[in-house]
């Protein structure tokens, strides 16, 4: 297969961040490491501190950043659950760009207001990710807009790329990565820059088990649609594979699986109660799958992503007070 994105790519891509978006820190946590067990030091990538409160900004100001200033003149827009809406507002803002985000009905007010926030036109289509992608569609087409996909735009990839070659320059020693999975764009980054920099790096993927289209995709080798995607962890609410991180992770992951929703709310608790951090469901997945994959994973040195920090305050409730 041609792989998606090159080390080429993603040091372009770090170059167009640079001026806009801080590093994030690579951390490790005594506390962490032994709720974990099986002697794994866990290392914490901090994409709960971006600006956003979420690593797709990485994503969406690569792919701002790349486009002409014509391009984006006329507009963009994208659909989202919350996270890579408001990391295109916020990129779009940078360069003065307008641009017109789609949520799903009943979508996380407060990420709706974040969005908003950051100067995006906001329409609420469909009853989940997958129906306000055709909306954002149909309304890309009539007002020819520029579509800034969440996970089928190579730009958005090399942006994602971006904090695993931040997590293997921090930590040169890193034997594996557990990233979580909706559409890819993460886990396809760790891979390339595993397989440019240091092969002997396994990447592991984790999904939510009410939404795993890509899970099983990947692990059968049949990619399909479902008909429903159901976890709290809206960041990886997908019900499909997506073309162009689909082969990839099926070529180059050590291993895939996946956690239920209890499971991804009691790695909420953890971090909570041995980092301190904010996360929401999706940012905790990684470490739900660590948590399954620890035997396999005994005695090494493995880094999980805090992919977002964006939990709504009633979903906040219910985990701390273990109703998830």
């Amino acid at each position: 297969m041609s792989w998606p994105i090159t080390i080429e790519d993603v040091r372009r891509a770090v170059e167009r961040l640079r001026p806009h978006l801080a590093r994030t820190a690579l951390r490790d946590y005594a506390p962490l490491d032994a709720a974990v067990g099986c002697g794994i030091r866990v290392l914490v990538k901090h994409e709960n501190h971006q600006p956003t409160n979420a690593f797709k900004v990485r994503n969406t100001m690569n792919a701002v950043a790349a486009l002409d200033e014509a391009t984006r003149k006329r507009g963009l827009i994208a659909a989202t659950r919350g996270n890579h809406g408001a990391g295109l507002a916020w990129a779009a803002r940078r360069f003065n760009a307008p641009v017109v985000v789609v949520v799903p009905h009943g979508n996380n007010p407060e990420k709706n207001a974040a969005i908003r926030g950051f100067g995006a036109e906001l329409i609420e289509a469909g009853h989940d990710y997958d129906q306000s992608v055709v909306t954002a569609g149909e309304i890309q087409r009539a007002r020819e807009l520029h579509m800034v996909h969440s996970t089928n735009d190579r730009d958005v990839l090399a942006g994602a790329a971006t904090l695993a070659l931040e997590i293997v320059e921090d930590a040169p020693e890193v034997e594996a990565m557990v990233i979580a999975v909706g559409g890819g764009s993460q886990a396809v980054g760790a891979l390339t820059i595993a397989r440019a920099l240091n092969p002997t790096i396994r990447v592991y993927a984790v999904q939510a088990a009410g939404a795993a289209a890509m899970h099983d995709a990947v692990t059968t080798g049949h990619p399909r649609t479902y008909d429903r995607a159901d976890t709290f962890a809206d960041g990886i609410a997908t019900r499909a594979p997506y073309e162009l991180t689909y082969p990839a992770l099926r070529e180059g992951l050590a291993g895939f699986v996946t956690v239920t929703d209890a499971e991804i709310a009691a790695a909420m608790r953890m971090l909570v109660s041995t980092t301190h951090q904010l996360v929401e469901g999706a940012g905790a997945a990684g470490l739900a799958g660590l948590i399954k994959l620890r035997e396999k994973l005994a005695g090494k040195r493995v880094a999980i992503v805090l992919s977002g920090g964006n939990v709504d305050l009633p979903t906040l409730r219910s985990v701390l007070a273990g109703q998830l």
